[in-house]
């Protein structure tokens, strides 16, 4: 008889793994069709719809509610962890993703008088709250899914 290994029978690892892939898998195909082209790449982008952050840390946390109790200090880490995750999300991260589309302007206008030639920066890093929400959503479906 095969056993399987004691890590792919944590509910609450594979949950949360599978959050994260279901999330990128559909945010890459969502990207490929709004691009009309596709891109191995966008499989470990950042940034677009849905975060596949907050579907990550969102089915870590329903998932441990489930699993040990809504009631326990692990809940409430696995909680505050999702939290800070899904906020650097939207703020931290889409602020920097917000400079560097001014920075990238400043460049090109530079670049054009010959003056210095630099690489551009990555715009999209960060998430809109709805992307968030968004990644939210399949977490917590995936987990309650998954963990009942």
């Amino acid at each position: 008889m095969v056993r399987m290994s004691p890590l792919l029978q944590n509910r609450v690892l594979t949950t949360t793994l599978l959050a994260w892939i279901v999330a990128q898998t559909v945010k890459v195909f969502l990207a490929a069709r709004r691009q009309k082209r596709f891109d191995f790449r966008w499989f470990l982008g950042t940034g677009g719809m849905p975060s596949s952050h907050s579907a990550g840390v969102s089915a870590l946390a329903t998932a441990v509610g489930l699993q040990i109790g809504f009631h326990t200090p692990l809940f409430a880490m696995a909680l505050m962890f999702a939290l800070v995750t899904m906020f650097d999300a939207q703020g931290v991260r889409r602020a920097a993703g917000r400079q560097a589309v001014v920075l990238n302007k400043m460049i090109d206008e530079v670049y054009v008088k010959g003056q210095v030639s630099e690489e551009r920066l990555k715009e999209l890093i960060g998430h809109t709250p709805v992307e968030v929400l968004a990644g939210a959503a399949v977490g917590c479906l995936l987990a309650v899914l998954l963990c009942r």
